[in-house]
This record gives C-alpha cells, structure tokens and sequence, in this order.
C-alpha cells in the first residue's frame, strides 16, 4: 500500500521509498525514513495532495510522492 492509498485518520509504519535520490533525501529530512509512523490526516479533492503527520510536522504532499512512500497500516 502507497500513502495515498490511505483514508483520513490511518495510521502506518513506513516500509519502503521508491523516491528518486533527490525526493528520498527531501522526504528522508522531513523524517519519512524507513520504520517511521505517519498518521494520514486529510485529502485535496481527487486526491492531488495529501496532508500527513510525522514525527510532530505536518507535510503536504503531491499525489506523485505520495506514491513512492511503501507503507503497512499499523
């Protein structure tokens, strides 16, 4: 399952990224590291962005990169 797969409220263990080097190292700052828990907190309509929770810091995410993140529902 990616992240943007997920519904409001969902929380999950990051498993893997399929980020290219320059976005895993952006995502990998902001605490989107493997074995991370993230908490999906809400949806753009059609799903464009995603808004989710990691380590206290909300991040705001294209549907694009929200796809790359491999994560198991907790």
């Amino acid at each position: 399952m990616v992240v943007s797969q997920m519904q409001k409220g969902q929380k999950a263990v990051v498993k893997k990224l399929h980020a290219s080097s320059e976005l895993k190292r952006r995502l990998n700052s902001f605490g989107v590291i493997k074995g991370a828990t993230l908490t999906f907190l809400a949806a753009a309509p059609k799903k464009s962005t995603v808004e989710i929770e990691v380590s206290k810091m909300k991040l705001a995410l294209r549907k694009e990169e929200a796809d790359t993140i491999e994560v198991e529902l907790c």
